[in-house]
């Protein structure tokens, strides 16, 4: 199967899923079952009812995530926290008020 081709079946809650997730290489069976139920041809699965996404399938949905990124005017950096996350890298750091090491 290629998610390329079916990818016009599939509603936009899973789309929104691929997007949200397109470093995600072996689908859940949630969304391995979404995929079976659209799907045109057989799909195969592993014992736990999972699908592994082929690197094309991959590379498929990062184009994708790229190109409305693009046309919304931002950048993602896949696999990791993105700059508007409101994560504060600096939390595990020591307070800035202990130049001295010394608690008073």
């Amino acid at each position: 199967m290629e998610l390329k081709s079916q990818w016009h079946r599939l509603d936009p809650a899973t789309r929104r899923w691929f997007m949200d997730n397109p470093g995600c290489v072996v689908l859940p069976r949630t969304i391995a079952t979404i995929i079976a139920r659209v799907a045109d041809e057989p799909i195969v699965r592993d014992q736990h009812g999972a699908i592994q996404l082929s690197p094309e399938d991959v590379s498929f949905i990062r184009t994708r995530v790229h190109s409305s990124a693009a046309a919304a005017g931002e950048h993602r950096f896949f696999d990791s926290v993105q700059p508007d996350d409101g994560v504060d890298p600096g939390t595990d750091m020591e307070p800035e008020n202990t130049e001295s090491g010394r608690l008073d």
